[in-house]
């Protein structure tokens, strides 16, 4: 059986995804920071499901849950999935420091901390993949999202030189970029981006993203600007196409008007 470790799972797209590759068959560790969601989303899974709480900055309690996890599975980890995240959206300059420092936390952090921690259980398992949510407010830095934005490029970063790193390890990694997915993380989000691209996609858009590129066996090199990208959505499609065939001043203007600047 195939394990794969979910962060962020107690709502939205990694609630999403650990059902699907429930359903898909793989054993599933999902983890988050809400008890009762948590204990929601354990009578919703398989047998062969754990979920527990995490906190994705802390190493050691990485440590703990994937000797867990990997415990019953040879000591092997097939798919990790980088999903935690947290947004606050407004201007920059009025979104308190201590907040914006918390997405760079979680977002950035956990996700390092988790390749870090992973990297022996993915080594020791042939065909491991990473798969890391990016988004696309990595392709331009997006005004009203600005730390968040930033963190997506790290993210975006990261993959694309671990992929490079950890090719002798046989491990792949890789990162989907959905644009705005109707999860509570959005709900409250009113930026001049969210009312001009609206929101299109659903958490199980992107969960259906993430267990196909689990599921891939074959790993031709794609046309660019893809690469290890998947942008997920018809506007997110639209939007990566071009950054890889426009000048820089384009794409900046494309965010310009999207994001109601002038």
């Amino acid at each position: 059986m195939r394990t794969v470790f979910i962060t962020g799972a107690t709502a939205g797209i990694g609630r999403a995804t650990a059902v699907q590759f429930d359903r898909a068959g793989y054993r599933v560790g999902a983890y988050g920071r809400n008890p009762d969601a948590l204990a929601s989303l354990r009578e919703e899974l398989g047998p062969e499901a754990l979920v527990d709480t995490l906190d994705v900055r802390d190493a050691d309690a990485w440590a703990t849950r994937l000797a867990e996890l990997a415990g019953r599975s040879d000591g092997k980890l097939d798919v990790l999935v980088n999903n935690a995240g947290i947004l606050s959206s407004g201007k920059f300059a009025e979104i308190p420091l201590v907040d914006q420092k918390a997405i760079i936390d979680i977002n950035v952090g956990g996700t390092m901390t988790g390749c870090h921690v992973s990297h022996p259980y993915l080594k020791a398992t042939k065909g491991a993949q990473v798969i890391n949510v990016c988004s696309a407010s990595a392709i331009y830095g997006q005004a009203e999202l600005a730390t968040y934005s930033a963190s997506k490029f790290a993210i975006r970063g990261l993959t694309e030189a671990l992929d490079l790193e950890w090719a002798g390890d046989g491990i792949r990694v890789s990162a989907v970029w959905p644009l705005f997915v109707a999860t509570d993380m959005v709900a409250n989000v009113d930026t001049a981006s969210t009312r001009s691209l609206g929101v299109s996609l659903t958490a199980d858009d992107v969960a259906k993203e993430i267990v196909g590129l689990a599921e891939r066996r074959s790993w031709l090199p794609l046309p660019l600007p893809h690469g290890v990208h998947y942008p997920v959505g018809r506007q997110a499609k639209a939007l990566f196409s071009l950054m890889g065939v426009t000048p820089g001043w384009i794409n900046r203007e494309i965010n310009r008007r999207a994001t109601g600047g002038h």
